[in-house]
């Protein structure tokens, strides 16, 4: 059974789901834009027999607590320090990362702050890459090199119900696989007044990211974690070539490709499933046997 649990993180309540032995090996899994905890809903029980997972919605996404802009800078600086912490606060103490869109950012982070903490990465359309990035970044590439109030509205449209349902379909063979609720919640989450001013300024943040690139890289090439890229190869945003790269830093690195688009778990959540569970039996087992 999964559970929903809040711990506190510097005063601030961090919404979780949770599920699996805590004696199990731990995964940690870290959502994207404009989601939450919630896009793991499937993918939890799918894994929890075996593993200890647990799913903590980023501050201002899902139902952790928003602070006020003011009290608190939307960086990804900012939100790895705050899952550094949360996985503290629970006794996640080494963990493998699940990172998918915005969580691959912040868990990156977290393997360059204390690279041995990570037991294994899995990466969902968690980009590390310049060639993953697609021309529909340019717009949001924009406001980084110009961060004018006309650029920042132009991004608007990415707040949009509209983009957001898109997000969700575009690129899915079938779409009577993608639940509703998926794209209305986020939808309703993000209409939260002060919202749009917080995704905004993470839009901004992003080009953070893309400046740490060199150093993810160092990462994966020097320490060499056990890696796995499971890619929606229709994705309008992190495109294949930004999976295919991990193998150029580390050649043991294990890359998989479903018809699907961004939101991968949304239509091949059992494959994907599968696909993890073979790799982390055969990973971790080995690590295990190596201490």
């Amino acid at each position: 059974m999964t559970k929903y649990l809040y711990a506190k993180v510097d005063g601030r309540k961090i919404f979780y789901r949770e599920a699996g032995s805590n004696t199990s090996p731990n995964i940690l899994l870290l959502h994207g834009f404009p989601t939450s905890s919630h896009m793991f809903r499937n993918l939890i029980p799918a894994l929890a027999d075996r593993y200890h997972v647990v799913a903590p919605d980023l501050p201002g996404f899902g139902f952790s607590d928003m602070p006020d802009r003011k009290d608190f800078r939307y960086t990804f600086d900012n939100l790895a320090r705050v899952i550094a912490g949360f996985s503290q606060t629970i006794g996640l103490e080494q963990y493998a990362i699940y990172v998918f869109d915005y969580g691959a950012p912040t868990g990156f982070r977290l393997a360059l702050a204390h690279p041995d903490r990570i037991t294994a990465i899995i990466s969902q359309n968690g980009n590390a890459y310049e060639e993953g990035l697609s021309q529909g970044w340019n717009p949001i590439q924009k406001y980084w090199k110009e961060p004018t109030a006309e650029n920042r509205a132009a991004l608007r449209q990415f707040l949009t119900p509209e983009t957001t349902k898109w997000q969700y379909l575009h690129g899915v063979q079938d779409l009577s696989l993608v639940a509703p609720e998926s794209y209305e919640l986020d939808s309703a989450l993000m209409a939260r007044p002060g919202n749009d001013e917080i995704q905004l300024d993470l839009f901004l943040d992003y080009a953070s990211n893309v400046a740490l690139y060199p150093k993810f890289q160092e990462y994966f090439r020097t320490k060499r974690p056990p890696l796995l890229a499971v890619w929606g190869n229709n994705d309008p945003f992190f495109l294949p070539p930004g999976a295919e790269a991990f193998k150029r830093d580390n050649p043991n690195a294990e890359v998989h490709f479903y018809d699907t688009g961004h939101f991968a778990l949304e239509t091949h959540v059992q494959e994907i499933a599968s696909t993890i569970r073979d790799f982390l039996g055969r990973k971790l087992s080995r690590q295990v046997s190596a201490a």
